[in-house]
């Protein structure tokens, strides 16, 4: 199984079992979407049936919760846990102020609520997704289907006022049909380039009427465990502004136990 693993599908697999092992028993967990989330549920879910781990969990989208019901995890609604001691999600781009673009995946609304109703979130991830900048990656923005169009043009409108490259945006589809999110919304995706001023941003865009929400994570992550394609794992911690590389080496041969009873 892992001989057919990408390096980067390994560094995403290590990032993933490491950040697993922040959870502990009783905790209310936020569980991210995504293929490194996606590793990291399969890891809890091994947790949960070898060790008799007991977690509650929270998805963030509809596949998500699927994937953990499968592997044996306990799935509630935030608003049956109210609040969480973590969420584990994985970012489309981070920086060094750990601020992230997501929503890649379709899921940044809920991703949002949920590391937000959460006293710590831990970014998983692999170093390609580290940048100087953010932008090159494309920002989503989640939209009212109502109307859309004219949403795109005053977003694209505002563009021209704040410190980005680009100002193109499109819509995002699946087939020939617009992708709809888990909340029936639809996504644009801006190709900015380079953001210089991500909280401005986020701010802004969130003024535009019929923008539900967007895919910068300004003040949300805490940790961010970069997975390296050795299995090591790099963890930067915000609060102390160091970063450490995990002298335990993830056993990439695990990863075939964990599919093996999916």
């Amino acid at each position: 199984m892992t001989d057919q693993l990408t390096p980067i599908d390994r560094a995403k697999y290590a990032s993933a079992h490491c950040a697993a092992d922040f959870v502990q028993d009783g905790m209310r967990v936020g569980l991210g979407t995504g293929s490194t989330a996606a590793w990291m549920v399969r890891r809890l879910g091994a947790r949960v049936k070898q060790e008799g781990l007991r977690i509650i969990a929270v998805p963030t989208s509809t596949r998500t919760a699927q994937l953990a019901r499968d592997v044996g995890i306990n799935v509630v609604s935030l608003d049956e846990a109210r609040w969480l001691d973590l969420t584990i999600d994985g970012a489309d781009e981070f920086d060094a102020e750990l601020t992230l673009i997501k929503g890649g995946g379709g899921a940044l609304l809920q991703e949002k609520i949920v590391a937000t109703a959460s006293d710590q979130m831990i970014v998983i991830t692999d170093a390609a997704k580290e940048v100087k900048t953010l932008g090159s990656f494309p920002l989503p923005i989640e939209v009212v289907p109502f109307g859309w169009r004219a949403t795109k043009a005053l977003v694209e409108e505002l563009l021209a006022s704040v410190d980005v490259m680009g100002r193109q945006s499109s819509l995002r589809m699946n087939g020939t049909q617009p992708f709809v999110t888990d909340e029936g919304n639809y996504i644009l995706d801006l190709a900015l380039g380079r953001i210089g001023n991500p909280r401005q941003l986020s701010l802004v865009l969130n003024q535009v009427p019929g923008v539900v929400e967007n895919g910068l994570f300004v003040d949300i992550a805490d940790i961010v465990i970069i997975g390296h394609a050795d299995g090591t794992c790099e963890l930067r911690d915000l609060s102390t502004g160091v970063a450490e590389m995990s002298e335990r080496r993830v056993d990439l041969g695990e990863a075939r136990n964990i599919f093996s009873d999916l």
